[in-house]
């Protein structure tokens, strides 16, 4: 489901992204984003310099040590 606030549709991107306030630099977490909200999304991000990457969800492959997409 798409990350966006209220927003119910069906998730068909993955957006990695670090604070690197918070996280290691490897560190990815992620929201999931329907195609409505993929640019709002990414631009939120994009423009506190935390966006690392925009994958379809169908392509994504979660890193080893990391946990699936989710909220936050």
């Amino acid at each position: 489901m798409c990350s966006a606030k209220g927003c119910r549709a069906d998730a068909v991107w993955v957006l990695a992204w670090n604070n690197p306030k918070v996280h290691t630099p490897e560190r990815r977490k992620t929201w999931l984003a329907c195609e409505e909200h993929r640019e709002h999304l990414s631009q939120f991000l994009g423009v506190r310099g935390f966006l690392k990457d925009v994958v379809a969800l169908a392509d994504w492959r979660e890193p080893a040590d990391e946990e699936g997409p989710a909220q936050g």
